[in-house]
């Protein structure tokens, strides 16, 4: 029996937590955020949103239905992930089962993580983990796999390898894509060097409308639920200058880190305003749309990450749960004369969406497509569609 070595997180503050390591071995750094989803860890650790952190899982048991195939559908999109890669840091868990049984898994949640050069702990008590988190808030860790050459002692990690300052990394350019990107309905799929000649030369099916997503971290399904809805998606890197094409609408991704760190975008969508073309946007889409207008981002303590939030539309008495993942949240109170929250989360009061009062243009700070968890609200893309 292989002898598993063990592993220890360290938190900003001193703290440490030790367990064991069953992913590849390797000491990482990160931002430290919990999610209380049941299931998901397939779609969670391969959403461009987790880059940089290290994700801990809530729920104890993690790894009994394996991992699928990573497999790619029509459009060049994985079939049942969220981006090409892992892009979280590193995954917490309570107890990992290493016996798996699933009619679509192919390999465990260890060998996944190995062959990804993942970190992997299990045997944490991440009740108390989480307790810690709610109450200080989000903090940087590091997680130290205990060696010959670097053993672990109370109280001191030797390991001199600093912890970055999430907030000043400009995670979403380390994500979004380089090229763009033209997905259609009919399955296929063209890549264009920036600055290619032959893009703005390239046949378009006329009948369709054509969407420009611009890529900030974006999740496969919600190209798929684009897609589904007729629709040509241009998918453009996160400070491309998108004004300068022709398209029926703006649809604005997720992403990882501080939506301070994309001014560039920012001013490109501010642009955009100016028009009256249905624009559109999902988590760090729907902030980056609201500093467009002039508001205001702030961090939360410990951020939404689940797929059980609820969130009310404003205005009426209708409710809905939802999957989440932000640590960031939009300012009510600095929003424009011409702008008004569209939801509100029913268990903080946070932002989880804007609108403008005369055009087309509004967002959630929700995932409607939500892979995986919730769809309850996947008719914002049936709205977005209409309005094209």
């Amino acid at each position: 029996m292989q002898v598993r070595k063990t592993a220890t997180l360290v938190l900003d503050d001193g703290s440490e937590f030790h367990g064991f390591s069953f992913g590849y071995d390797k000491a990482v750094a990160g931002e430290v955020v919990f999610n209380t989803a049941m299931t998901g860890y397939p779609e969670s650790l391969t959403d461009p949103s987790y880059a940089g952190q290290l994700m801990v899982l809530t729920y104890p048991l993690v790894g009994n239905y394996g991992v699928p195939p990573f497999s790619i559908e029509e459009n060049d999109l994985p079939t049942f992930m969220e981006s090409e890669k892992i892009h979280a840091e590193a995954i917490i868990v309570s107890d990992y089962s290493e016996e798996y049984s699933h009619w679509n898994a192919v390999e465990s949640l260890s060998d996944w993580l190995k062959r990804e050069m993942i970190p992997g702990i299990t045997g944490i008590d991440t009740r108390a983990l989480t307790k810690k988190i709610r109450e200080h808030g989000v903090m940087m860790g590091r997680i130290v796999i205990s060696d010959a050459d670097n053993e672990v002692e109370s109280g001191k990690v030797k390991d001199e390898s600093e912890m970055p300052d999430y907030g000043s990394i400009n995670y979403v350019d380390r994500v979004s894509c380089k090229d763009i990107i033209v997905y259609r309905p009919d399955g296929t799929s063209t890549t264009y060097p920036i600055g290619s000649d032959n893009f703005q030369l390239s046949p378009f099916n006329s009948q369709l409308k054509r969407v420009v997503l611009l890529d900030c971290g974006v999740k496969a399904n919600i190209i798929r639920c684009l897609l589904k809805r007729n629709v040509t998606v241009v998918r453009v890197p996160w400070d491309y200058d998108f004004n300068t094409l022709e398209y029926d609408g703006l649809f604005i991704s997720n992403g990882p880190g501080d939506p301070d760190t994309c001014d560039v975008a920012v001013q490109h969508i501010r642009k955009a305003l100016a028009g009256d073309k249905p624009i559109c946007g999902i988590c760090m889409g729907n902030q980056l749309l609201a500093k467009a207008g002039g508001a205001s981002i702030y961090k939360l303590k410990y951020g939404h990450r689940s797929h059980n939030q609820p969130v009310r539309m404003v205005g009426t008495e209708k409710c809905f749960i939802t999957s989440q993942n932000h640590g960031y949240a939009v300012d009510n109170d600095t929003l424009g004369a011409d702008w008004e929250p569209l939801f509100i989360n029913m268990n903080d009061g946070t932002n989880e969406g804007i609108k403008h009062k005369t055009k087309p243009f509004f967002s959630s700070q929700f995932h409607p497509e939500a892979c995986s968890g919730p769809t309850d609200t996947e008719f914002i893309f049936d709205k977005f569609v209409a309005l094209l």
